[in-house]
């Protein structure tokens, strides 16, 4: 796992395309574009310019020189917040091998030892047993259902959401 560079743009749009069918019932529609090289450069260049404002943390997870996943810290909002959002995603041929439990805890630790966060949110599908089990594992905690929460594959689909306390340290 290492941080998204623009230079992964041509490896990011070939493990998308790879995974179109993989992903479609966990993930929001994509635009053919973003299924293209310079369609992930757009994207990637934005992803940086909101890691440099701390807003953002996107992973790649790696095998063989391949893309096999991501992992985003987004939504990091400091103050008394002090919070984000997990998201993730695994390619077919790599799931079931704890490789989105292990990018869940990494982020975690980012967010609680380096960008100082108190917890991170995530949230699944109902039916994603997988993704929930990795979350579980990741010691996160179911906190609710969101009815309507994100559109995703061609509706409106209700989510289960967890979140991890990273600690209850006071602020400062």
């Amino acid at each position: 796992m290492r941080p998204l560079v623009v230079s992964d743009a041509e490896a990011l749009a070939a493990a998308y395309l790879r995974n179109r069918e993989h992903l479609a019932p966990w993930e929001p529609d994509r635009p053919a574009e973003s299924l293209t090289a310079e369609g992930q450069r757009v994207r990637i260049e934005e992803q940086v310019r909101l890691r440099e404002a701390g807003r953002t943390l996107p992973w790649v997870l790696t095998a063989d020189e391949r893309i096999v996943g991501t992992a985003t810290l987004s939504n990091i909002v400091l103050g008394p917040f002090r919070s984000a959002h997990l998201g993730y995603w695994i390619d077919g041929g790599h799931t079931g091998r704890g490789l989105a439990t292990l990018a869940a805890r990494y982020a975690c630790r980012v967010a609680d030892e380096e960008v100082g966060l108190h917890r991170v949110e995530a949230g699944t599908l109902p039916h994603n047993v997988g993704s929930q089990r990795v979350l579980a594992k990741a010691g996160f905690e179911r906190i609710g259902l969101a009815p309507r929460y994100l559109h995703i594959n061609g509706a409106w689909r209700d989510h289960v959401l967890f979140q991890r306390v990273l600690h209850d340290r006071p602020l400062g």
